[in-house]
């Protein structure tokens, strides 16, 4: 936790260099890909899979299977009777859908942990929920891969709870309280280097981890350039959903991005018409 000293501007340089010479030399504490979600991912991509071995699966982990329970009987999808077993659940939702909530599901119980920050990490992890949704939105109207778009979605700021718990707990061992521009400043700067360690060591679909890495810089990326597109899209309106203050409809509309995507003013209109469906999916799935 941050102590009440306040830190001096050399301080936080020196500060902000060890965070950087951890992140250079790969001595950061990377989350582990829960188990689950590993096996999620496999099976989704895997052809002759069925809704027999997704809900097997799902079924090895009491506490996974009561969080898709849960989502699958939620608001966001509207079920027409109770969702009473995983059976029922696939049958309601299709083996795709299954598979996001399943793997969403179990990343949050594993990869988005610091203690001490849950608030911060819960605005985290609500953005990325939000980024996927709208990378789903904005997959169907320029019609490619909606499951490649929703990973790329939810997963460009992965390394941003990693900076965050890196940060906070080299500020602790210093005694040095962290104002949260500075920390919102340095998740925002190295997130995506930390991020692309993620997506090599779970080993992520390439278009996910060239996503993460280019999203905010799609300009210099060599392949995989619409799926950064595509990235850059839904945060900018998972910003606007959830912190418009920050991110208000005329700075959203404002940016290069949408004309390199072929989105026009009506376009955005449509996307944002999404804006309650994608909260209501937040909500489903913020455990």
């Amino acid at each position: 936790m941050p102590s009440d000293i306040q830190p001096a501007a050399s301080q936080l340089e020196q500060l902000e260099q060890a965070l950087v010479q951890k992140i250079k030399t790969g001595d950061v504490e990377l989350p582990l890909l829960p188990q689950a979600a590993s096996q999620v991912m496999a099976l989704a991509s895997d052809p002759s899979a069925d809704a027999a071995k997704l809900s097997a699966l799902i079924h090895q982990d009491q506490a996974l299977a009561a969080h898709v329970l849960r989502i699958a009987n939620s608001p966001a999808y509207m079920p027409r009777s109770p969702v009473v077993s995983l059976q029922h659940a696939v049958a309601m939702l299709g083996i795709t859908l299954l598979s996001e909530i399943a793997f969403t599901a179990s990343l949050k119980t594993g990869a988005f942990k610091v203690p001490g920050y849950e608030d911060d990490v819960k605005q985290l992890w609500r953005h990325s929920l939000a980024s996927g949704a709208f990378a789903k939105e904005v997959a169907r109207m320029r019609r490619v891969n909606v499951e490649s778009a929703y990973l790329c979605g939810l997963l460009h700021a992965i390394g941003k709870p990693v900076v965050l718990r890196t940060a906070t707990t080299l500020a602790s061992q210093q005694r040095i309280a962290l104002e949260k521009p500075v920390l919102s400043g340095w998740m925002a700067g190295y997130h995506t280097e930390v991020g692309s360690m993620i997506a090599d060591k779970w080993g992520l679909p390439k278009q996910v981890a060239v996503a993460i890495q280019y999203y905010g810089d799609y300009d210099h990326a060599t392949e995989f350039r619409q799926e950064c597109l595509l990235t850059c899209v839904a945060n900018r309106l998972a910003s606007h959903l959830l912190t418009p203050d920050e991110m208000p409809e005329d700075t959203l509309r404002d940016h290069s991005v949408f004309a390199e995507l072929n989105l026009y003013p009506q376009d955005i209109d449509k996307l944002l018409l999404t804006k309650d469906q994608v909260l209501t999916i937040v909500n489903a799935m913020n455990l």
